[in-house]
């Protein structure tokens, strides 16, 4: 089983690493094309394609200029510790034994719109790069053409034919992956939060449930999808009357105040 992610607009680059260990991603060419591209955006182009304020903008036009090649741990920092949003919060990779993170390097990756595909521990430059992101660039109008089945290649040939994805991405980020070429069988979580009597999508929640679960297959060790069913983290619980058999819904229920 695999499982996927989306990245993180907000970065960390401060906090002290608890490890020491890295690698290197393994789709660095194709970053490097990019950013060979995108450096030759301005300011003013990088905010009307972003849709940045010019405080941002400036700053992502520096680390487009800085990013440069080889990647080590005075320019560079493990992906999972430097992704800083809602999912992380709720994977806590800061929590991560040495087995945890052995088995999170081989069962879990994230995808980028830079970096295209990245393990826990592969070093990354910082970046703003969405993968919905229209820059129009030498291999197409925008990030899915640019990538075509790149990212699926790499993911076909991680995985063994019929084995498990679960998807935890966005479907920014899930439109990707080439789901027809796909040697695998998707998973998707769906987590539903109660409120005023009804459970619906709340993206806050969800997103940090994202993480919770991707930490609870880690920290279990989990390499069976129907163990997965198990998943009880923050007060959720699996809904077989609200799932389908490639959607698998978790509820939760609304807490009394």
């Amino acid at each position: 089983m695999l499982m996927l992610v989306s990245p993180a607009k907000t970065l960390d680059y401060e906090t002290e690493l608890p490890i020491q260990d890295f690698t290197q991603p393994e789709l660095l060419g194709d970053a490097q094309e990019l950013i060979d591209q995108l450096k030759k955006l301005t300011p003013v182009d990088v905010a009307k394609l972003m849709k940045l304020s010019d405080k941002l903008a400036d700053l992502n036009v520096g680390r487009f200029a800085h990013w440069k090649q080889p990647f080590d741990q005075d320019n560079a920092r493990p992906a999972v510790y430097a992704f800083k949003g809602d999912v992380y919060t709720g994977l806590d990779a800061y929590s991560f034994s040495k087995k945890d993170m052995k088995f999170a390097q081989k069962h879990f990756r994230m995808l980028s719109g830079l970096y295209g595909l990245l393990k826990p521990l592969d070093l990354m430059q910082p970046y703003r790069l969405e993968m919905g992101t229209k820059f129009e660039n030498k291999r197409g109008a925008n990030l899915y053409e640019f990538w075509g089945d790149t990212i699926t290649e790499k993911l076909n040939s991680e995985m063994k034919k019929g084995e498990v994805l679960l998807n935890l991405a966005s479907n920014e980020y899930f439109k990707s992956i080439n789901k027809k070429t796909l040697n695998a069988d998707i998973i998707t979580p769906v987590f539903k939060d109660e409120k005023n009597g009804q459970y619906k999508i709340i993206s806050f929640y969800a997103k940090k449930a994202r993480g919770l679960m991707a930490a609870y297959v880690i920290k279990n060790q989990i390499k069976d999808v129907e163990e997965i069913k198990q998943f009880d983290t923050a007060g959720y619980r699996f809904s077989e009357s609200l799932s389908k058999p490639k959607e698998w819904v978790f509820i939760r229920d609304e807490v009394d105040s």
